[in-house]
């Protein structure tokens, strides 16, 4: 496996003898640059189709629309208005907003639950259009490649569960870049700037993200970078943006109502029809299937896979699924060929819960670094093969292949009423009265006390102020 990073990082340095400055788009000013812009293009759709994948895309068409038409008003008037911008909506509920290369803008219908206004989502995608402009991630990979960094996670073990999960790829690592502060205040800059161009007020990205700070990051058990992570708000920066603004702005685009009744009805929270964690187990009602988890194990559900890492982070398991004909022997094969040097210890077949199961054992010598030892495992469940994949050193493998053993052995058929027929929780709008404060409407809507405080900010009031008639409260439902 770390053969092919070997490759991939000669060819930049490579490219580095030939080439190691560009003129930035939004100063002017050279810069150090390995990639040009034609692999930026190439790199960011490689990358598109990385993160559609393996987090998923909001099933919203309409949505969709609306997000890339606030995208395409700023588009025409950034410093690279040739690049073919495209606007996506991730099924996730984590708060976050990025992009990648090329001109790939992200947000979540998290982030979208959280706003209030068209003008905000303007001056959120327009910070996003700045990075893109001004190439932030290109001169942070350049950096990284000259170093010899890389994008690695840190231990030999989190490093080949990472690219077993397929996250250790360089475009879904770009996701976990980190930029300067240098960089956010210019990509803060850049965003006002373009928002107020296409006649969006930016005045009120200061609200978002004073809410954004009193709900914290909101990334919990999931992979994706929370806001804050990745966007830290200091307050000399919220400061700096505030000077940003200018007397004439308030007279611009605001919309509030508008973008409210665009994510009306939005899921709110973890979807429970893509897979969720109740008590000690997994549930799938989408795919039909259960099984069992160890207790404190962390769990982390996307489209494409769920990881599950031990407490201490010395194991991890994966479960993929994939249709097929291809027999359990036959896939075995095909699936162990990523695993460089690997030793092959034993193999069984068995019948797990009326499911025939096919299982194999590897160890996985490495240079200057214990070995790794990696239990395969596949069921098949009508078209589909169910993959499982455990992880960790082969000194301390035994020490958790008891659990690893009983989430594969505990895989079930899925029939129960009450976990296939979960329903996700959605955002809906209501007309205030004028008279009732938003403690008030919480309480009238049966919304439980503990959810108060969040949607207290997700509406950006407080819960004694009292809304107009004229402004629309989101709720839970």
């Amino acid at each position: 496996m770390k053969k092919k990073w070997a490759r991939f990082w000669a060819l930049f340095v490579l490219a580095a003898l030939a080439a190691s400055c560009a003129i930035n788009p939004v100063t002017g000013k050279k810069e150090l640059s390995l990639i040009s812009e034609e692999g930026e293009i190439s790199l960011g759709q490689e990358t598109d189709g990385e993160i559609q994948r393996q987090y998923g895309v909001y099933a919203d068409p309409a949505l969709t629309a609306y997000i890339t038409a606030v995208g395409q008003k700023m588009a025409p008037l950034t410093h690279r208005p040739n690049l073919k911008y495209t606007f996506q909506v991730l099924d996730t509920s984590v708060v976050n907003a990025f992009a990648v290369p090329g001109g790939y803008i992200y947000v979540t219908r998290g982030l979208l639950a959280m706003m209030n206004s068209e003008a905000e989502l303007a001056t959120v995608l327009g910070h996003e259009l700045g990075h893109v402009n001004a190439r932030h991630s290109i001169r942070r990979m350049s950096e990284m490649i000259l170093i010899q960094v890389g994008l690695a996670i840190g231990s030999l073990i989190n490093d080949t569960f990472a690219e077993l999960a397929g996250v250790a790829s360089i475009g879904i690592q770009l996701l976990y870049l980190k930029f300067s502060r240098d960089d956010e205040r210019q990509a803060d800059a850049l965003g006002v700037d373009y928002a107020r161009k296409a006649s969006y007020n930016p005045g009120p990205i200061i609200g978002f993200f004073a809410s954004l700070q009193k709900l914290g990051d909101l990334q919990g058990g999931h992979s994706l970078p929370g806001f804050l992570s990745t966007h830290p708000l200091e307050a000399e920066r919220i400061k700096n943006t505030t000077k940003m603004l200018l007397p004439g702005d308030a007279s611009l685009t605001f919309n509030r109502n508008e973008y409210l009744r665009r994510v009306d009805n939005i899921v709110y929270g973890d979807d429970p029809r893509q897979g969720y964690v109740e008590g000690n187990a997994f549930y799938q009602p989408t795919m039909r299937f259960a099984f069992s988890i160890p207790a404190e194990w962390k769990v982390d559900n996307t489209p494409s896979q769920v990881t599950i890492v031990s407490p201490d982070k010395n194991a991890g398991f994966i479960l993929e699924a994939e249709q097929t004909q291809d027999s359990l022997q036959s896939y075995a094969s095909k699936k162990a060929q990523s695993l460089e040097n690997r030793k092959f210890l034993n193999e069984q077949s068995l019948v797990i819960n009326g499911l025939s199961s096919f299982h194999q054992l590897y160890d996985i010598p490495q240079q200057d670094a214990e070995t790794l030892r990696v239990r395969l495992s596949f069921i098949r469940k009508g078209g589909m093969i169910y993959s499982f994949t455990a992880l960790s050193s082969a000194a301390g493998f035994g020490g958790y292949d008891t659990g690893f053993q009983n989430m594969v052995r505990s895989f079930r058929d899925l029939s129960d009423p009450r976990f296939l027929n979960r329903q996700p929780v959605r955002l809906r709008l209501i007309k205030p009265n004028g008279l009732q404060n938003l403690q008030a409407i919480f309480q009238a809507n049966n919304i439980k006390k503990d959810g108060w405080p969040k949607m207290a900010i997700l509406n950006s009031l407080e819960l004694q102020e009292v809304p107009s008639p004229s402004r629309l409260v989101k709720i839970m439902r």
